[in-house]
């Protein structure tokens, strides 16, 4: 655990970076810290491995004061990944990853043995530790520095914005990366990013944090969405912060029925029993590709579906991709709301669903067998455009 005691940074200027900061960082957790520039995040940050040393309050990782700790030392026992990587561009990639083990004094063996072992842990491939910086795209950059910081095995790691610098659909990548690899490794992750939805996608606490160096909320992604302590917080995540409550609601609870035959709409279905696509009774209408969805996916996933599929239905599959049903436009939209109001009213079923829905990010075949349940669902007809009806 990560614990800020009434942690004060004045810089020389005489500006005022943290204020009375007093917060917990559970250990095992990934706390996330936004807020706009300037704000005091990113010295929140470096104060906790002493790049820089807070004016007043104490700061202790795993029960220790920080300022009681040789900083050289404390640094080499602390992950850091910023973004650009920070690699040592004359050094292959191998070499960068073995930088701390070989500071700790491992041996020149054992240490790139380490740094081999975490390239496949990233998902790079074996050959990749013998190119250099420049040689691996922007993606791979990030994962190698990844892979560094985690070399000596810290038990925390700290990330300064570290997908930053990438695009949107590698970034995405990187976050599928890091869950999958804090599902496998449960370090204590403190994460620095100005991006609320990937501080929703990522974190189990994330802390808003105002100008000046003050926090105004820390939370579940959940309960901040659903009740924000003030309008800053407010206005920070956004006017579609009801949507991003319902990425982190499971569809789960959504009843299923039997896909519809002999209506407007048909589900095609390949060898294996998964669904592949929409068929218009009109034999000569273009098939439109379905996206099958599994219990463990989100209500917002459930939703964008629902209206992108011509039947209105969604298919739902087990773990394996197999079909096991479908659910409705006005099911799914009926637990929506459920979902939207009970946030409101402080339930804690969005927060129930948010250990799933993490799950689901980090491993998208989930060994826990969470997505091949079958709902008992009362069966449905298909009406004259493929739409889901209740019978009477």
């Amino acid at each position: 655990m990560i614990q800020f005691d009434t942690v004060h940074k004045r810089f020389p200027n005489g500006t005022t970076a943290v204020h009375d900061l007093t917060l917990e960082m559970p250990e095992g957790g990934v706390t996330v810290l936004v807020g706009s520039s300037g704000c005091g995040k990113t010295t929140t940050l470096r104060m906790i491995n002493r790049m820089v040393d807070p004016t007043s309050g104490t700061i202790r990782v795993g029960g220790k004061d920080v300022l009681e700790q040789d900083a050289a030392e404390l640094r080499r026992s602390i992950g850091y990944v910023i973004q650009q990587s920070g690699l040592f561009p004359h050094r292959t990639v191998l070499d960068n990853i073995a930088t701390v083990p070989l500071l700790l004094g491992w041996g020149r063996k054992k240490a790139r043995a380490r740094a081999a072992e975490l390239l496949e842990t990233v998902g790079l491939a074996a050959d990749a530790g013998k190119r250099y910086p420049h040689q691996l795209s922007g993606g791979q950059q990030q994962r190698v520095g990844v892979a560094r910081a985690l070399a000596a095995d810290p038990p925390v790691l700290l990330m300064d914005e570290p997908f930053g610098a990438v695009d949107p659909v590698v970034r995405t990548q990187l976050q599928d990366e890091l869950l999958r690899l804090q599902r496998e490794l449960n370090k204590t992750i403190v994460f620095v990013t100005h991006d609320i939805d990937e501080a929703v996608r990522l974190g189990d606490r994330i802390a808003v944090f105002r100008t000046g160096g003050h926090l105004v909320q820390c939370a579940s992604p959940a309960e901040l969405l659903a009740r924000p302590a003030d309008d800053f917080v407010a206005d920070f995540l956004g006017a579609e912060r009801g949507l991003k409550l319902l990425s982190l609601t499971t569809l789960a609870d959504v009843p299923q029925a039997p896909a519809p035959e002999g209506g407007a709409w048909t589900l095609r279905l390949d060898a294996t029993g998964a669904p592949v696509a929409w068929r218009h009774k009109d034999a000569e209408a273009a098939d439109i590709p379905v996206r099958p969805l599994r219990d463990t996916d989100s209500l917002l996933s459930a939703l964008n579906e629902s209206i992108a599929a011509p039947s209105g239905l969604v298919a739902r599959v087990d773990a394996a991709g197999v079909l096991t049903g479908v659910s409705s436009r006005d099911d799914i939209h009926e637990h929506a709301g459920s979902a939207h109001e009970q946030g409101r009213g402080g339930s804690s079923a969005p927060e129930g669903a948010r250990g799933t829905a993490r799950a689901t990010k980090a491993d998208p075949h989930p060994e826990d067998g969470t997505g091949d349940t079958e709902a008992d669902a009362t069966p449905v007809k298909t009406g004259p455009a493929g739409t889901a009806e209740r019978p009477a």
